[in-house]
């Protein structure tokens, strides 16, 4: 029988990032995803033992206790997988998944006993044999190391038009074996290509890992994915994890992008963003980066309505979310001379509802 501490480990700071980011999507996630159907999945692709040596929630349970504490009445029937191949941490996941099965009633919770590519092959191999569609479905992919996350399985979720994907990157483990022969094969199924081939000998490391996170943000676009949003959680210098969401709506975009922004003042770690590589997402945050965007996509010299604006905003072409748009940047952009609004279409002053127009300066040159 495996000793308890070769099963838990540590909870390190960067992680609980990674999770206090989990934690803020799924409490927007489940409402809004429960509304309209009558079940919702949650798929843990590596969901561990389910806690930390120091009795920390893992993955699993942050999961769970979105739905147990949510304050919003949650009407679907929510359906967790939680896969895990080790079978000592499968057995304790269980046991912690069991005590929490008065507490969520309407739930249905499997704990899967197997790796990830090979679980949610058989899954996507009987709804095929059936002619049945995946219900809308949010998937962990949080491996140790680049083996088992194919892009093969990813683009088969993505075939799914309500299937989100939150993936894990550890590009520590990446680099380290991108000479070695034996982990060749991973990184190909990891890509869905050989191209990280080339890329791999490019000698400067930022721009080395700027264009293999560029190539895997393609692949997911080819596999179907509308927004991908990627950030970065660091350790004081050192990156520790890339996140990467796919989905098909900028709701889903601007959601993902709202709790990243909500988890980053918190802890001992450090979240940076991709559109603007230079942005910090701190407590009280820079919105110039966002105001030139603005400028760059509008500053035409023609009305734009509102809802271009917003739209663009919420999708993956900013790191920024639609809730740090009107009074924190729309109104400086205004009082600074950088915006007029047309007073025909708003009551106040400074204020954009519905059908606002507004008109950007051209961007500085």
């Amino acid at each position: 029988m495996a000793r308890k501490q070769e099963i838990l480990w540590d909870l390190e700071p960067h992680t609980l990032g990674k999770h206090l980011v989990l934690r803020a999507y799924l409490d927007a996630w489940l409402p809004i995803m429960s509304y309209a159907n009558g079940r919702v999945l949650f798929i843990d692709g590596f969901a561990g033992p389910g806690e930390y040596a120091g009795g920390e929630d893992g993955s699993p349970q942050i999961a769970i206790r979105a739905l147990v504490d949510h304050s919003a009445k949650i009407n679907a029937e929510v359906v967790y997988y939680f896969i895990e191949k080790d079978v000592d941490r499968a057995k304790h996941l269980k046991t912690v998944v069991d005590s929490w099965e008065k507490k969520a009633p309407k739930t249905k919770m499997n704990v899967v006993t197997g790796t990830f590519d090979g679980t949610m092959t058989g899954i996507f191999d009987y709804l095929d044999e059936q002619k049945s569609k995946l219900a809308p479905a949010f998937v962990m992919i949080d491996p140790f190391g680049v083996s088992g996350t194919p892009m093969s399985v990813v683009r088969r979720l993505l075939q799914y038009p309500r299937c989100e994907i939150y993936f894990s990157l550890m590009y520590e483990w990446l680099n380290r074996f991108k000479a070695s022969s034996e982990f060749e094969p991973h990184l190909d199924e990891l890509f869905g290509c050989p191209d990280w081939r080339d890329l791999i000998e490019i000698q400067e490391s930022e721009k080395r890992r700027t264009a293999l996170y560029a190539l895997y943000e393609k692949q997911l676009r080819d596999a179907g994915a509308k927004q991908v949003i990627h950030f970065d959680i660091f350790d004081g210098n050192r990156l520790k994890y890339s996140i990467f969401f796919a989905s098909q709506h900028e709701v889903g975009a601007d959601r993902m992008k709202a709790a990243i922004w909500k988890a980053a003042p918190d802890g001992g770690f450090a979240f940076r963003g991709s559109r603007t590589p230079e942005l910090a997402l701190v407590a009280s945050p820079d919105f110039s980066p966002l105001k030139e965007q603005l400028r760059a996509r509008f500053g035409d010299g023609q009305w734009h309505d509102i809802s271009e604006i917003v739209s663009f905003v919420k999708s993956d072409a900013t790191d920024y979310h639609s809730g740090q748009l009107k009074q924190k940047t729309l109104k400086p952009m205004e009082e600074a001379g950088q915006l007029e609004a047309d007073a025909t279409t708003r009551k106040n002053k400074r204020t954009y509802p519905d059908g606002c127009r507004v008109k950007f300066s051209p961007p500085s040159k």
